[in-house]
């Protein structure tokens, strides 16, 4: 079954703010490991959740420096996350992803 590049760029958002959001994966290395996508892949992926209107931030980890810290996902705008939950099956096996 062909899957639209709309719909994958779709799920692949949906999935990556879930990942942020349950606490799963909240940094890009982290990102990269639970879904096997390019660093660059990752980081244009959270850049373009705002387009969702899901409002994902970075918060520096207290007395680090240099980008210690983690994403967390402040608001999700209109999209529903008990969906993504509960459709986790599905949009991880079109995305191919483990």
């Amino acid at each position: 079954m062909d899957v639209s590049k709309t719909k994958t760029s779709f799920y692949r958002r949906l999935y990556v703010a879930w990942l942020i959001d349950s606490g799963t994966a909240c940094s890009v290395p982290a990102l990269m490991e639970a879904t096997g996508m390019p660093r660059r892949t990752a980081q244009d992926t959270l850049a373009a959740l705002a387009e969702l209107d899901i409002d994902c931030v970075f918060e520096q980890d207290a007395g680090e420096r240099n980008n210690a810290g983690h994403y967390v996902i402040r608001n999700w705008g209109a999209i529903n996350p008990q969906w993504i939950a509960a459709n986790l099956g599905q949009i991880k096996a079109t995305l191919g992803y483990p």
